[in-house]
């Protein structure tokens, strides 16, 4: 079981890991207002999601299956594990079908505006919006981070 663990451990600091660091440089790129730079960090910040994000949250899923199995943890009725994966499909939810369609909208635009030399505003309404969906998908994962350690319920 720890080698399970362990793994598991090592998907969450990859994924949770990227999350918080991909905005961080995002933010750093967008306060320097240079579209080149602008557009290399939307680059960056879905390319470290093929990277980081999606291997860490296949190592959880695979641990955190096994993990479940091999504990005779309960999948029925509401509790740590099954409020987890609830938060754990909502994150998915906003990830897949509203941060990689802007994260794609942002590389196009801010290539344009690299082009251009000014940000255009079709990058500026897109990075808006993963920024506040974007904060519900850094947010749920730490109440799963939580929910994990605590196991409270």
């Amino acid at each position: 079981m720890h080698g399970w663990l362990a793994l598991h451990l090592i998907g969450v600091v990859l994924m949770v890991g990227n999350i918080a660091t991909a905005a961080f440089w995002k933010v750093r790129a967008d306060l320097t207002g240079n579209p080149v730079v602008i557009h290399q960090a939307a680059r960056n910040v879905m390319a470290a999601d093929y990277v980081f994000t999606i291997p860490g949250l296949a190592l959880i899923l695979v641990s955190g299956i096994v993990m479940a199995e091999r504990s005779g943890a309960s999948l029925s009725g509401l509790n740590w594990l099954t409020l987890s994966l609830i938060l754990l499909a909502v994150t998915g939810l906003i990830w897949l079908g509203l941060l990689i369609p802007l994260q794609r909208k942002m590389i196009r635009s801010s290539a344009r505006s690299a082009d251009t030399g000014t940000i255009a505003e079709d990058y500026r309404r897109a990075s808006r919006q993963w920024a506040i969906y974007g904060i519900a998908a850094t947010f749920l994962p730490i109440v799963i981070l939580y929910l994990m350690v605590m196991k409270g319920f």
